[in-house]
């Protein structure tokens, strides 16, 4: 095989490797395994759950904000179902190993950034918090309804 297949053909060089990882887990002497980037791709699966999480995490946060900034948007209900949706992918995916990877202030001053200039049904939005009113649990295993109670303690009466 050639030495560039990795950077030509990324799916049949998987193929390639897994079957020799497979015949070397066997006890089979073979040749050939590309020790480089196998070892890359198995650490880049990690990451790519980690930054997955994040991702979900996110969107699940910018949803949040959407109905505390804009209560009486048509777009509401849509909203909330989408923050159930992203809240049980991040849950499913989340492992215990990326609880000190995730940056919550990080994803939620991201989220605020992304909204600062929305506007909805010609209106500007609400106040929110400026600091993340969630924990990470709160996040993957809270209800929508008390995520958005949540959200409207931080902000306080108004």
């Amino acid at each position: 095989m050639s030495d560039d297949l990795y950077d030509r053909d990324i799916l049949t060089w998987s193929e390639h490797q897994a079957d020799l990882l497979r015949r070397l887990a066997r006890g089979e002497g073979v040749n050939g395994v590309d020790w480089a980037h196998v070892v890359e791709e198995i650490e880049d699966v990690g990451l790519s759950e980690l930054h997955s999480v994040e991702s979900f995490l996110s969107l699940t946060i910018v949803h949040l904000l959407k109905v505390h900034g804009w209560p009486g948007s048509a777009a509401g209900n849509h909203w909330r179902a989408e923050i159930v949706a992203f809240q049980k992918n991040a849950a499913r995916r989340f492992v215990p190993s990326m609880r000190q990877r995730i940056d919550l202030a990080r994803l939620y001053g991201d989220a605020l950034e992304e909204l600062e200039c929305e506007e909805y049904d010609g209106n500007a939005p609400r106040p929110w918090p400026a600091a993340c009113p969630f924990t990470l649990d709160q996040l993957l295993n809270d209800k929508r309804a008390a995520l958005e109670q949540c959200l409207d303690d931080a902000v306080g009466p108004g």
